[in-house]
């Protein structure tokens, strides 16, 4: 007996001295913002240790034992050894320095189910009084109030190609029809269907091209992209790059599906990638699973997540979506992997009258390939995407396996399937002006009645400059709070990052009228 209660008087006395007020008041205040899974199981429990360490502290040193003495006999084994808790181990890396998103997501990995996903980012009222000191120090208070970018806001240097109604809102009419002089020679029609890299479009076509119209497939959804500008026209930036301008993607997201599985906990730097996504507009709640039959018969999916041969590996399981879902397989090493096919495919587990489809990618050797399935997968029912070969040689070759998908759909006031007209073509800010190197490249094609009609987010921690990177957290709770609303006269239309493999289809006049596969 008198052993037990040394233990928890000793636990006690550590608790006292190396978990700090400042931690328990962040994890009390994390609790109150209900973004700590299962937090307030612990809110009654802090709050009186919280009492006990502020007594202890209060006292001289040589009081200080015996207060451990009296007091870890009475609050019992709970409070006495909460350091040795799963809240103890939070409340301990914060005291010891440790970033608190890096904390708590420790913590959860102890507590948490694998597929939880914490519902708000954390920050403390701690954390928004220094990013606020921050944002007047650096004078960029202005900077925050986002809007849609409409054509009045771009300089010509930036902009690759524009159309007449657009040249004349600029009021740069000169300049282009300068260039279009150049290429009126004479008009013919163009029959056969041209492939061009996306630097060949760029560099020699658009400078003269008269009219360009792009082809929006269904594959090109997840491209829909909005440019965001600083709502007052405040010259400082918050960005990395040298202007206040930003985009986002359809689903309110910064670049792709990537960029939700990895929100999602998944691994997207594997040799070899599969991700589906599904219920992108809220009307599909259907638990569709991701799967891969292995060359020797091994099935991953939710019930065997992990061939522990190929370290073939499911990481991202969504059962019930309450959002845009996500499932991911990822290889990490090629070596370990057997030579063969594997075989991609979405499984309906449980139908809940969802009809609409999903996407997949299938993402090795820095090539990605985008699938669309528009159709209703009813209970049971199996859909082959596609195969992957591993070749003897290493190499990876895919066959795709899913039916062409001729259903229109319509998003942000355009339809799939149509051809549709450019209105100015352009890379992402963080290459205008002449910048280089800051982040990945994206080409914008801003597309005539397109709206965003999403309400994003005013901008996102991955453009932030690396002075305002201590303070993440509550940059992404802003980021969220400060939307952008909806307004008619906006630049929207598809974009493409330079690091991913795609292709679209365009018609181009000039000289003469060509049809071009513009691949990335």
């Amino acid at each position: 007996m008198r052993g037990r209660l040394r233990d928890v008087r000793n636990v006690f006395e550590r608790s006292l001295t190396e978990l700090s007020a400042d931690a328990v008041e962040s994890v009390l205040e994390l609790i109150a913002q209900k973004s700590l899974y299962k937090g307030e199981e612990w809110d009654g429990v802090l709050r009186q240790f919280l009492k006990l360490h502020r007594e202890y502290h209060a006292l001289p040193a040589s009081q200080r034992a015996a207060y451990c003495w009296r007091t870890a006999m009475r609050v019992g084994p709970v409070i006495g050894k909460i350091k040795n808790h799963s809240i103890g181990v939070l409340l301990a890396n914060i005291s010891e320095g440790m970033d608190l998103d890096e904390a708590v997501r420790k913590y959860e990995q102890i507590v948490a189910p694998t597929n939880y996903k914490r519902p708000k980012a954390i920050f403390t009222k701690k954390m928004v009084e220094e990013a606020q000191r921050t944002i007047e120090e650096l004078g960029l208070a202005e900077a925050l109030d986002r809007r849609y970018a409409t054509l009045d806001d771009i300089r010509v240097p930036n902009i690759l190609f524009a159309n007449r109604d657009a040249q004349r809102r600029m009021g740069a009419g000169g300049v282009f029809e300068q260039l279009a002089a150049e290429t009126r020679a004479r008009s013919k029609q163009f029959g056969k269907l041209e492939e061009v890299s996306i630097d060949a479009f760029v560099g020699e076509i658009l400078p003269k091209a008269t009219g360009v119209e792009l082809y929006l497939e269904n594959g090109h959804l997840g491209n829909l992209v909005s440019l965001v500008a600083p709502k007052n026209g405040c010259d400082k930036t918050l960005f990395k790059w040298n202007n206040g301008f930003s985009w986002a993607y359809k689903g309110n997201i910064t670049d792709s599906m990537k960029e939700r599985v990895k929100a999602a906990g998944g691994k997207v730097d594997g040799v070899l990638r599969f991700s589906i996504c599904w219920n992108e507009g809220g009307d599909n709640v259907n638990d569709f699973d991701a799967h891969c039959v292995e060359p020797d018969g091994n099935r991953i999916y939710f019930g065997n997540k992990r061939d522990h041969r190929s370290k073939g590996n499911l990481d991202v399981d969504i059962i019930r979506p309450t959002a845009v879902a996500v499932e991911n397989i990822t290889w990490p090493d090629r070596a370990r992997m057997q030579r063969g096919n594997y075989t991609f495919g979405v499984h309906n587990y449980t139908h809940r009258g969802g009809r609409s489809g999903f996407t997949a990618e299938i993402e090795f050797d820095g090539q990605l390939h985008k699938f669309a399935y528009d159709q209703e997968i009813r209970q049971n029912d199996f859909v082959t995407v596609a195969e992957v070969e591993l070749l003897p040689s290493g190499e990876f070759k895919l066959t795709e396996k899913l039916p062409s998908n001729v259903t229109s759909r319509d998003a942000w006031g355009l339809k799939t399937n149509q051809f549709h007209p450019v209105s100015v073509a352009m890379f992402s800010p963080n290459y205008w002006d002449a910048q280089d190197g800051i982040g990945h490249r994206h080409y914008f094609f801003m597309l005539a009645g397109c709206v965003n009609d999403e309400a994003p987010n005013g901008f996102f921690n991955e453009f932030l400059r690396e002075d305002l990177m201590p303070h993440k957290r509550v940059f992404e709770a802003l980021g969220a709070k400060m939307r952008v609303a909806p307004a008619p006269d906006q630049l929207s239309g598809v974009g493409f990052s330079a690091t991913k493999h795609a292709a679209f289809v365009c018609k181009v006049d000039g000289a003469f009228q060509r049809t071009l596969k513009v691949n990335i």
